[in-house]
């Protein structure tokens, strides 16, 4: 069942476009990431998606009722946290966190305790003495304390040390396993990689991939060590190799996945002693959309 479904989705900033015909759909009890580097329309798709800004062209549907139309209504059964949390510097942090959650009408007093006792947050500090990272707890606490059913986070562990975004991971799969439906957009592709289903890549306000992480992994390469009796020969001739460095009695090289077996097959024949692979990362596909494209990633 669909939750969000983007079709053709447009938006342009007077001569610029800042999103070009971008598709996406996100089933109901999916974790969906959506990656990019910074300026490649991911914070602009969600902006659209939440109502705040108007799409040129195309559609967002979400819960099938125009993202647009119909934002109050959806807003009733979603939860959003930003990338940069801007919090009312007066009130203390559990003070916002029961604003939001009484907001979207959850009153679940035991699942606030419990959050805030995992994100290790002192609720009693006024919001102006929290650091980055604090603004960002609160944030997240409202939004699983709720009882949203699309959880929409655009870069949500942003300020976080590696401790807590364990919690929030989760957070996210306990989510995931109520049947929730989660949009995580970010640019730290392990995070992505523990937790999504799904992935779409944003380029220039382009989707350039979408599929299951296996669906993409057939794109990017695997890297190999070998270490044989006999030298390999000809290794660079066959299809697929990639990369060859020879370091002391060992060989390094990257081979495409489609062709591993063979590849295999073929060093074999010079007496293998030791081999190791590693599959291949999102990482790895992430460098090879963005290398050498409008410069930093």
């Amino acid at each position: 069942m669909s939750i969000l479904k983007t079709a053709n989705l447009t938006k342009k900033f007077g001569k610029f476009t800042a999103l070009d015909g971008v598709n996406l759909e996100v089933n109901k009890g999916e974790v969906f990431g959506f990656i990019g580097p910074n300026g490649a329309g991911k914070t602009t798709t969600i902006r659209v998606l939440l109502g705040i800004l108007k799409a040129t062209e195309g559609e967002a549907k979400i819960f099938g009722k125009d993202a647009w139309k119909e934002a109050v209504e959806i807003h009733k059964q979603i939860a959003y946290v930003p990338g940069d949390v801007s919090l009312w510097s007066n009130l203390t942090g559990g003070e916002v966190i029961d604003l939001f959650v009484k907001l979207r009408g959850t009153n679940n007093k035991n699942r606030r305790e419990e959050l805030i006792e995992r994100f290790n947050l002192d609720p009693s500090k006024k919001c102006r003495t929290y650091s980055k990272g604090n603004r960002q707890k609160v944030a997240l606490i409202a939004a699983f304390a709720s009882d949203a059913e699309l959880y929409i986070l655009d870069e949500p562990t942003s300020g976080l040390d590696p401790l807590m975004e364990k919690v929030f991971q989760e957070c996210v799969m306990e989510a995931k396993m109520a049947g929730k439906s989660i949009f995580l957009s970010s640019h730290i592709l392990s995070e992505v990689e523990k937790l999504c289903d799904k992935v779409s890549i944003i380029r220039q306000g382009k989707i350039i991939e979408s599929g299951t992480l296996d669906e993409l992994r057939h794109l990017t390469r695997t890297s190999v060590l070998v270490e044989t009796k006999q030298t390999i020969k000809a290794l660079s001739e066959l299809n697929g190799v990639h990369d060859i460095q020879i370091k002391d009695h060992s060989l390094t090289f990257q081979v495409d996945s489609e062709e591993l077996g063979n590849v295999i097959k073929y060093i074999s024949q010079f007496e293998i002693v030791k081999f190791e692979s590693a599959p291949p990362t999102l990482e790895d596909l992430f460098m090879r959309h963005y290398k050498g494209v409008g410069g930093a990633l």
